[in-house]
């Protein structure tokens, strides 16, 4: 009796010792998934059984029961973030609880481009995958407001810049950072300007280094762009630029500039208007902005694209009409 409760002790620690083992296995073999990977949002405070089964429901194929112990047996069943996740056809179980408890999420990225207006931002929000559209329907004020910005034009208010963001976050999210990265850039550059611009406040350099931004064609001459926009500026002399004018035009315009657009008068045709546009016309980068706010000597005061990408600056309207003439012709003729 005593030789088979002895042999029967001993079968009982070797089968445990394989179940032991087949788990510990288990932990560091890939999990089976219906497809190429499995995708999951996790809310906050989740509980974890409904976790396992959320899982299962995402394309994992194992027991729910199974994911939940090893959850629980692990210890860290409390300590799943909540987030967005995708796991591949690699991923452990081992790995897919340390991705929750680490909070390693899946990013996302959406890349806003400078000189593109508000309009332009927002389409291309809309567009990014995965991402809550909760400013839809919203008026500008309105969005503003949601920022924690009432009171303040949007347009020119957003930093150019790749974005990476958390699946299943909100567009307002994006745009609170992209606000808050311009609002911070912005106040840098201004507080290194150079002495005696005719600029007075860092929102009359905003809406300059929007216009410096549309109009520069190559790097190299926007500092020199930047340079005649604030000789007129000195001198009173209106701006003259078509991009503001294209703006103001908004829907209506076809891709065609008119000289009756040009003499039609409204708050952002800068021949019919001196001073600065009432907002920027767009969203200016770094580079535009410091440019801007730290412009080249120079004392041109006209400015005219060669074709190439770079401008023909001219000290007087005499010049810069034979500039015209010749890089115009050259350019009508191709």
């Amino acid at each position: 009796m005593r030789r088979l409760l002895l042999g029967l002790a001993v079968l009982l620690v070797l089968a445990l010792g394989a179940a032991s083992v087949a788990a510990w296995r288990w932990l560091d073999t890939p999990l089976p998934l219906a497809g190429a990977s499995a995708e999951l949002s996790i809310e906050a405070g989740a509980n974890p059984r409904d976790v396992a089964q959320a899982w299962v429901r995402a394309g994992v194929r194992v027991p729910p029961r199974l994911l939940y112990e090893w959850f629980r047996w692990s210890g860290d069943a409390r300590r799943l973030r909540a987030g967005s996740y995708v796991i591949g056809p690699e991923t452990t179980p081992r790995q897919l609880l340390a991705k929750m408890v680490q909070g390693d999420e899946a990013f996302e990225r959406v890349r806003l481009l400078e000189g593109w207006t508000l309009k332009q931002l927002r389409a291309e929000l809309a567009r990014a995958p995965h991402l809550k559209q909760a400013s839809a329907g919203m008026g500008e004020a309105e969005l503003m407001a949601a920022l924690g910005a009432p009171n303040q034009r949007a347009e020119g208010r957003f930093f150019p810049d790749t974005y990476l963001y958390a699946r299943g976050v909100s567009d307002l999210t994006v745009l609170r950072r992209a606000y808050e990265t311009m609002k911070q850039r912005l106040e840098a550059e201004w507080a290194a300007r150079q002495a005696d611009l005719p600029l007075k406040t860092p929102d009359d350099a905003l809406t300059l280094a929007s216009i410096v931004e549309k109009e520069t064609g190559r790097p190299s001459d926007r500092a020199q762009i930047a340079g005649v926009f604030i000789n007129r500026l000195r001198i009173g002399m209106p701006l003259q630029t078509d991009p503001t004018v294209i703006y103001g035009l908004g829907d209506s315009f076809d891709g065609n500039l008119r000289k009756r657009d040009l003499v039609a008068d409204g708050p952002y045709n800068t021949y019919t208007r001196g001073g600065l546009p009432p907002t920027p016309i767009a969203m200016p980068s770094q580079a535009a902005i410091r440019a801007t706010l730290r412009p080249d000597p120079t004392k041109a005061l006209y400015f005219v694209a060669r074709g190439d990408g770079t401008s023909h600056f001219s000290e007087t309207l005499t010049e810069h009409n034979r500039a015209v003439d010749r890089f115009q012709r050259r350019i009508s003729s191709r």
